[in-house]
């Protein structure tokens, strides 16, 4: 794992915007230059093939968050899902989470909801549509689809509470230019289907053939540090298993190394 981890940075609010303002004029350029590129048809009819399926609930109760929040986040994931379901990405395309959706915006119908901000959980027009980024990012993971952009929290704000995927298996977004981008380098035509259910949020990746293989995601070298500025630290690295249809490995690679400042005491386990 890497050396020890520096003490958070606090920018000032004017040059958090400023930042803001610079790397968001960068996207839009790079947004111009690959158009040409990107997935943007949509299909209503489903693609006959599942490569992988999961689902995520809606509403979790969070300690000293307002589940006002929480209920407005699903109002947002309705709104995200109709730009995105059914997207196909045919061979040699990209997909952009935020180029497909657009700006999260008052305007647009999109509500106040949580938003996690320098290790902070605060409110903000959009909040939520983090838990779609983690969820298509999960799932591409599962596929051959290559993951071309990924962003991470540098924050672990709550404790392990149910946790069924590894510790920094999900894709933080913001718009625009934390971005969540996919390319497909198969000769194969994948589509990307969701749906906000009456509990959880659902998504599929569909192909126009049949899987040729199973992937499973491991984590090694998890740990919990202690830092020299006071702080505590987790890392791990996240690993992909490539197997046949029968579950035989067949190679494996690294697809992520996580390392977060950790905001509550290490091995605490959230109250229930």
């Amino acid at each position: 794992m890497t050396g020890p981890a520096e003490r958070p940075k606090h920018r000032s609010p004017l040059r958090a915007k400023a930042g803001a303002l610079y790397y968001g004029t960068l996207r839009r350029l790079l947004w111009l230059k690959m158009a040409p590129t990107f997935a943007k048809e949509r299909r209503a009819e489903d693609m006959p093939y599942e490569h992988f399926a999961h689902a995520t609930p809606l509403l979790r109760r969070l300690r000293d968050v307002d589940m006002a929040l929480q209920h407005n986040k699903v109002e947002n994931l309705k709104l995200a899902v109709k730009r995105l379901d059914g997207v196909v990405i045919r061979p040699g395309e990209t997909f952009s989470y935020w180029y497909l959706i657009g700006k999260p915006s008052r305007r647009k119908g999109y509500r106040e909801g949580m938003v996690l901000r320098n290790g902070k959980v605060t409110s903000g027009v959009g909040g939520g549509l983090c838990q779609l980024s983690n969820l298509i990012y999960w799932m591409a993971l599962h596929t051959p689809l290559t993951v071309t952009e990924r962003h991470r929290h540098g924050y672990d704000v709550f404790p392990d509470s149910g946790r069924t995927q590894p510790f920094g298996s999900g894709a933080t977004c913001a718009y625009p230019y934390g971005d969540l981008t996919l390319r497909n380098d198969t000769d194969e035509t994948f589509q990307l289907r969701l749906r906000v259910g009456p509990e959880n949020l659902e998504g599929a990746f569909l192909g126009d053939q049949p899987p040729v293989f199973r992937y499973e995601i491991v984590e090694r070298d998890h740990e919990m540090r202690g830092e020299f500025w006071g702080g505590y630290t987790r890392r791990n690295k996240l690993f992909r298993l490539v197997c046949d249809l029968d579950g035989k490995p067949l190679y494996e690679e690294q697809v992520a190394e996580n390392q977060a400042v950790m905001m509550y005491s290490p091995l605490l386990e959230e109250a229930k």
